[in-house]
């Protein structure tokens, strides 16, 4: 019986301990207390750093403290109380504090230190290149903000872009002023060549290329250069090596001057002879005083001739050639073409000497007309009245100034 009443005692409170009913589940409160905790801010890197230092710990006296008139406490309100403003594209100064992981650390006032990568360490780069030959250590520049900051606080800087943005305005400034420049070839291709003008890329037109092809000889050489394109929206350069030749030899270059020159090639209408890198025209009408009826029996290409400059276009490198100017007899360059270039330099003497007599001719007798019309002008004036003669003293007036 004392058997049965303990069995029964014993059933009870195990069904109190184990039932459900009218009490709160503990393990419920348990996750919305978890789910309520705010979420833990992750520590930056210097937090980090800070929490394993294991150094020497400075005690500050109050006393020195209140002799100094600052505090670690005021100090920590300070950095906390400095708003550190940079954003994308700014452009600030820093100060290079070491090499790391193929780039440089530089401090640049932020919370923590900026990271330059190798490929934003400079515009110009040999292949193989490493940072410590082109960012020197303690080193202060400028540097430009590529980047939001990182989960540490870190942003990312460039000097690659800044020396890209000075470059082209150099390239702006060349542009403007329309001077010649040289630069190296880096590399060839099918259309032309590359040049390195202030570090950018330039194209330069195989057609625009003066006396050769390109070919892999010309990688490395560097040549007289001017701009045909300059065009910083589409990144754009593209140069020309003739035209700089071209415009050179053109300011050294004048009418009556006889130069040697190579025959490039035989149209109906006449030669183009290649001058200095130039290529001039010898038009048919100007090879001889007599009628040419087959121009390849008097030149041929590849053929080493002397002729004058008659004419020539500075602007568009254009020049205008005559052999005919040489000739010591008519018909000559048919007949005797080596008596011509022979006796080119005193040809051309008398030539010039002729041209210069007649010239002279020609003023004194534009001068007698003006004379002329001056002494009729005053013949008439006679009987004239007041007014008249106003007139005609003014007419007078303009003829002296002619003469003058």
């Amino acid at each position: 019986m004392k058997f049965g009443f303990a069995l029964l005692a014993l059933t009870g409170s195990a069904v109190s301990a184990f039932s459900t009913i009218g009490q709160t589940r503990p393990s419920t409160a348990l996750f919305s207390e978890v789910a309520e905790k705010p979420k833990v801010q992750q520590m930056t890197r210097f937090d980090r750093i800070k929490s394993k230092y294991k150094g020497p710990q400075l005690q500050i006296s109050p006393e020195i403290e209140d002799e100094v008139g600052f505090t670690y406490a005021s100090f920590d309100e300070a950095v906390a109380a400095t708003d550190y403003s940079f954003n994308r594209n700014d452009v600030v100064k820093g100060t290079v504090v070491q090499y790391d992981k193929g780039g440089c650390i530089v401090d640049i006032g932020a919370k923590a230190s900026a990271f330059l990568p190798l490929q934003e360490a400079a515009l110009i780069q040999v292949q193989g290149e490493n940072i410590e030959s082109l960012i020197e250590i303690d080193q202060e520049r400028k540097f430009q903000i590529i980047s939001e900051e990182d989960e540490n606080g870190q942003l990312m800087v460039s000097v690659r872009r800044i020396q890209y943005r000075e470059a082209w305005e150099k390239v702006v400034a060349k542009q403007d002023t329309d001077e010649a420049f040289e630069a190296e070839c880096v590399s060839v291709n099918r259309g032309g060549a590359i040049f390195l003008v202030e570090g950018l890329r330039a194209f330069l037109p195989g057609s625009h290329l003066t006396g050769r092809l390109p070919d892999e000889d010309l990688i490395g050489q560097v040549l007289p250069l001017k701009f045909l394109e300059v065009n910083e929206e589409d990144n754009k350069l593209v140069v020309s090596n003739r035209r700089a030749v071209v415009e050179a030899q053109m300011e050294d270059l004048s009418r009556g001057d006889v130069i040697d020159g190579i025959v490039k090639a035989l149209k109906p209408y006449g030669a183009f002879v290649e001058v200095g890198g130039m290529s001039g025209l010898l038009h048919i009408s100007q090879i001889s005083m007599d009628r040419i009826n087959d121009l390849e029996r008097v030149l041929q290409p590849g053929q080493k001739i002397k002729c004058m400059i008659i004419d020539h276009d500075k602007v568009n490198g254009r020049i205008a050639l005559s052999t005919k100017t040489l000739e010591p007899e008519p018909g000559d360059m048919i007949k005797d073409p080596e008596r011509v270039y022979e006796m080119a330099d005193e040809t051309a003497r008398v030539y010039l000497e002729k041209q210069e007599a007649e010239r002279k001719k020609r003023e004194a007798s534009a001068k007698d007309i003006v004379l002329g019309l001056g002494d009729a002008l005053d013949d008439l004036s006679v009987g004239m009245d007041s007014g008249e003669k106003e007139s005609s003293d003014d007419a007078s007036d303009n003829l002296d100034s002619l003469l003058s």
